[in-house]
């Protein structure tokens, strides 16, 4: 499933997907059994059945929802005549929420049904229903401790603070090379038989015939890389850019650009091409930018199946 590879980055929508489903299968069994009730009315009726009249202030909290949430909840509850605004008692100034009798009634009559809900998702779930309801009570313990958004706020400004440093290849860094590049090919096409066999051995590829593989650091992690390849005297290659997705948008792509084209420079060479394809729209903007130009045809004897867009660098003056 799509949704499943981004991870920690999807981690709202996995939830809400799981909430939906859970929320449709009891709707369907209060359907299917005739319980006179939805499946969002069942946090706000049952805590008022077990803790009697509250404010709904007091319901929120309870319930681990917004006050807006709660309020327009009873707006619907009070229309389907199960709770009603009533003053407090004890302090008239104050509006609480009670059940009706007709709510009373309706819960009152849930039980066998409540007990199948509890047996049937132990039976669909099996040992995982324990370990799910675990792990949400220690995900509600941390978020109560340190709230997420300010965690998501802290570390992407530790990121953004954190200068993006391009270093040449080591053979401590080939691992990367490969991992970064296999990210992207599997992404958009495929990993080709050229590709795996530069991917799995970069010192006899590219830099033994004299090229060059520089990566982008981002602290300790590695982020990105690039390679510059000899293809004759003075005819280079700048192929094997990946740049880790959870990284883009630091620039990380172009400083590895820019260093390639500097080592080009260094080295006196005469042609830089690359080889691209049309769908990656982004990576051509920035290709053009740097100084590449467009050819009007695909490379002659080109080595990828991929490619069909071939670009020169143009010295600026």
């Amino acid at each position: 499933m799509y949704i499943a590879s981004l991870g920690k980055l999807a981690l709202g929508s996995r939830l809400k997907a799981l909430s939906d489903h859970f929320y449709g299968a009891a709707d369907e069994v209060y359907r299917t059994l005739g319980a006179p009730i939805e499946s969002h009315w069942l946090p706000v009726l049952r805590y008022l059945w077990d803790a009697g009249p509250r404010s709904v202030t007091e319901v929120a909290d309870a319930i681990g929802q917004t006050h807006s949430a709660v309020s327009q909840l009873t707006d619907k509850l009070v229309r389907a005549g199960m709770v009603r605004r009533e003053r407090d008692p004890e302090d008239g100034r104050r509006t609480v929420l009670a059940l009706t009798d007709r709510a009373h009634a309706s819960l009152g009559g849930l039980g066998p049904i409540w007990c199948a809900v509890r047996r049937g998702v132990s039976v669909a779930l099996e040992e995982q229903a324990t370990h799910l309801l675990e792990a949400i009570a220690a995900c509600e313990r941390a978020l109560a401790e340190r709230p997420v958004t300010a965690a998501i706020l802290a570390e992407h400004a530790a990121i953004v603070a954190t200068p993006v440093e391009i270093v040449p290849f080591a053979p401590a860094l080939r691992e990367h090379f490969y991992r970064l590049n296999a990210q992207w090919l599997e992404r958009h096409f495929c990993i080709e038989d050229i590709d795996r066999a530069v991917l799995s051995d970069p010192e006899r590829h590219v830099i033994k015939p004299g090229g060059a593989i520089f990566f982008a650091r981002l602290g300790e992690e590695v982020i990105g890389t690039c390679a510059l390849l000899q293809e004759s005297p003075g005819v280079f290659e700048l192929t094997k850019m990946g740049v880790d997705e959870t990284f883009r948008g630091l620039g990380a792509g172009r400083r590895l650009l820019d260093a390639c084209i500097a080592e080009f420079h260094r080295r006196n060479g005469h042609t830089l091409f690359l080889e691209s394809n049309s769908r990656l729209t982004t990576a051509l903007r920035m290709y053009e930018k740097a100084g590449f130009v467009m050819q009007p045809t695909i490379r002659p004897g080109s080595h990828y199946e991929r490619a069909n867009v071939y670009m020169v660098y143009q010295r600026s003056e």
